[in-house]
């Protein structure tokens, strides 16, 4: 009986959860292509690198957008199961609120482990991507690779950065200088840089001069400006973000940039925001049976998708924007991250004392 009931209960959330994920993927790409729009014409980025774009972000869309997801699909295939009085006949046979709650419950494990494959895996490397793509075709004299740092060719200036640090600063830079007959005359190797006073300064900085009789002349310089065109508003667009890392990188980095005096909240944020998503899978999932259950007699569907996508917009705007008002407050990332779950959690307990 019991795995009769997990079957049957599984198959309808799984259907509606598919088709509400897919509705609501196409509706975000659509928006989402809307705002590329605006960029076509800039550099080298076309209608088509619009769309490519929109393509390799799909995974990340769908990442962001699963909890809802689950929540409407729950919510509808339930209260189409209330309408033709199924879940009256589960209750009368025997099967207790528990029973059906944990039925909802094992498939959404499979959601918890489908959505953990997707943003480890699937989301951060076709993201990246997507970004790097898109970037590189707006600012056509910069390349950036994930091994060799970034490139940027200013006039007849090549200068390779290695890193950019949240706050700006560069790490590693190297300079190359060359004639207009392409003969190189100097390099500038760099420990540090930032940017000060309408222009880039670097630190400890170390110039190898080559003479056109082949003399090298090599000088240790404590500050020199970098002149470039290259602003920080540009090179912000190269800034690593917690949404292209998995949850291995993004520990890494946090220690990373602890290591270097730099803030890490934004990445911490994220950390805990990925630990707590699977919480917050299961309790979309179990949130929809007590709600359903509430208004089973008159078993109004419009009435139950309005309250999903209520709450399912409640809940993706307080992990974008509740968490980060968290962090202006002072208070961990970790509660910051817990707070919208812990939310649903005690949505959950009120809707089920009801019943």
């Amino acid at each position: 009986m019991i795995r009769t009931l997990d079957f049957y209960l599984g198959r309808i959330i799984l259907q509606y959860t598919l088709i509400t994920s897919g509705v609501l993927l196409c509706l975000y790409t659509f928006i989402n292509f809307l705002d590329q729009i605006e960029t076509i014409g800039q550099g080298n980025f076309g209608l088509f690198e619009a769309i490519l774009y929109v393509i390799f972000m799909l995974p990340s869309t769908l990442y962001e957008l699963f909890p809802m997801s689950t929540l409407l699909g729950a919510i509808i295939g339930l209260s189409i199961m209330a309408k033709n009085n199924e879940l009256t006949t589960m209750r009368t046979s025997g099967s207790s609120m528990l029973q059906i709650t944990l039925s909802a419950l094992k498939v959404g494990t499979l959601f918890v482990i489908f959505c953990l494959i997707i943003g480890e895996f699937v989301a951060p490397l076709s993201r990246n991507y997507a970004e790097h793509k898109r970037v590189h075709a707006i600012n056509t004299e910069i390349e950036q690779s994930a091994d060799q740092g970034i490139w940027i060719r200013d006039q007849n200036t090549y200068t390779l950065i290695q890193e950019i640090l949240p706050d700006l600063t560069l790490l590693d830079v190297h300079s190359f200088i060359f004639d207009s007959g392409g003969t190189l005359l100097n390099m500038v190797e760099t420990k540090q840089g930032h940017f000060d006073e309408n222009s880039w300064i670097l630190e400890e900085s170390r110039i190898t001069t080559l003479n056109g009789n082949g003399d090298v002349t090599i000088s240790l310089v404590p500050h020199t400006r970098w002149m470039t065109a290259i602003t920080p508003e540009i090179l912000s667009t190269f800034l690593v973000q917690p949404d292209q890392l998995s949850f291995g990188q993004l520990r890494r980095y946090i220690t990373h940039l602890e290591n270097n005096q730099q803030n890490s909240d934004r990445f911490a944020l994220a950390l805990w925001t990925k630990i707590m998503l699977p919480l917050a899978i299961a309790a979309m999932v179990a949130l929809a049976v007590p709600f359903v259950f509430i208004n089973l007699r008159s078993s109004n569907l419009g009435r139950n998708l309005f309250f999903g996508i209520m709450v399912g917009i409640a809940f993706y705007v307080a992990n974008r924007g509740l968490s980060y008002a968290v962090l202006a407050a002072g208070i961990s990332p970790a509660l910051g991250a817990s707070l919208p779950v812990l939310t649903l959690l005690l949505l959950i307990a009120l809707l089920m004392s009801r019943i």
